[in-house]
């Protein structure tokens, strides 16, 4: 053979080298492929919190907008966002149904306290990613228990402190009432402020009411910490009975100070049905842009967000807070997918998510997606915020949950 003839031969078997060694360097888990990720959600689009349902709209419209783009290193997103009405048990049923039926990849964004609770086993003895939770449950935080769920939104109990705090700082002989959804959600953010009062907490609070989410109203809950001379009230509601709250406290002529959970913080679904007249003055905490907020309006983040809400959720309200909680969780989902290249297993995954430092469009200045193998909430940190005219306004300084 010549020399030429040989050189030949050596470059074909090379030509066909590289394909395989390219392809071989691939790594896919069920619901990864050379063409799709397929991810897989839950929100209430029906029920009592339905007000929430709008977050999976908002995260579908970034996955849309990225497959418009080409795709996430090649690969289209298919999303899979199921309602479950915000009922622990349907959360159960469809959660099976994306694992076993849909063989998705990730679940993602899943909404509720007590509901990813009730698929808070099955998702890690399936080692499913189970990422980026709606919910600031503590218990999101436990890789050492719980290795493939990770929480993204500030712990519940790092909120209720600040309210205790803020409490005692600027109004130490408060009488305090407190009205909580007797489930996981509202238990942990009544332990924050529980835990922040300390010993004080016994004497200060002179009501501590709960309500069930399936009940109609909970005006006589108002009723009653007005009537026992509550001056601070603690509102620990999802929207509906948000708003419920803040307009039966105005239509009694109760007018305490007023701390509501960021959970509920909405302007669209909470505040405006409410009246805005009805909420001045109400404390809460944001970890997000506000884009209800004028000055924000002339950044690249707000603008960037703007633009995905008007071409691929037009339906939706661009200054709603909670269509920026779910841009903002899609956005951090698909950054994981693209630093995780071809090897698209979950263990990876969870490697990549579990190591995070990321300023994700649309969190508020200062507040970054961060994470390490010991820490699994994702966001750690809040600014105390006060409702004024038609918005939140933050005051204070970042307060650091971690």
């Amino acid at each position: 053979m010549s020399f030429v003839n040989r050189r030949t031969s050596l470059a074909c078997v090379l030509a066909l080298a590289l394909p395989l060694a390219a392809m071989a360097q691939k790594k896919y888990d069920t619901g990864a492929s050379d063409k799709e990720i397929v991810i897989g959600s839950f929100v209430p689009y029906s029920g009592p919190a339905s007000a929430y349902g709008t977050t999976g709209k908002a995260a579908a419209a970034v996955f849309e907008k990225v497959n418009a783009e080409g795709g996430i290193n090649g690969r289209k997103i298919r999303f899979i966002s199921l309602d479950d009405g915000y009922n622990p048990a349907k959360s159960v049923e469809v959660t099976r149904k994306l694992v076993e039926e849909d063989e998705v990849l990730l679940l993602m964004g899943t909404l509720g306290t007590a509901q990813n609770t009730a698929i808070h086993k099955y998702v890690n003895q399936k080692k499913i990613p189970h990422l980026f939770l709606n919910s600031g449950a503590n218990k999101w935080g436990d890789p050492k228990n719980y290795p493939w769920t990770m929480g993204f939104i500030p712990s519940y109990a790092t909120e209720g402190k600040a309210f205790a705090k803020h409490i005692l700082a600027t109004k130490p002989a408060a009488k305090i009432g407190i009205l909580y959804q007797n489930d996981d959600f509202g238990k942990d953010y009544l332990k924050g402020v529980l835990e922040g009062l300390g010993d004080k907490a016994k004497a200060m609070i002179v009501s501590q009411l709960s309500y069930e989410v399936t009940d109609p109203t909970i005006d006589s809950q108002l009723v009653t910490l007005k009537g026992a001379g509550a001056d601070t009230f603690v509102n620990i509601t999802t929207p509906k009975f948000a708003a419920q709250a803040i307009k039966k406290a105005a239509e009694t002529g109760w007018k305490p100070a007023h701390y509501l959970v960021s959970v509920s913080t909405s302007v669209t679904s909470v505040l405006k049905p409410a009246g805005f007249e009805n909420g001045q003055g109400i404390i809460s905490s944001m970890y997000l842009r506000d884009p209800s907020d004028p000055s924000q309006h002339a950044t690249k983040e707000y603008q960037d967000y703007a633009a995905v809400m008007k071409k691929y959720y037009p339906a939706g309200d661009v200054a709603d807070s909670l269509n920026a909680n779910g841009y903002v969780i899609a956005m951090t989902t698909v950054e994981v997918l693209k630093r995780a290249g071809d090897n698209l297993t979950r263990d990876n995954l969870m490697k990549i998510a579990a190591n995070l430092d990321l300023a994700v469009p649309m969190l508020a200045a200062g507040i970054k997606v961060k994470t390490t193998p010991a820490d699994f909430h994702a966001v750690g940190q809040l600014q105390l915020t006060k409702f004024a005219g038609s918005r939140f306004e933050p005051f204070g300084g970042v307060i650091d949950g971690n």
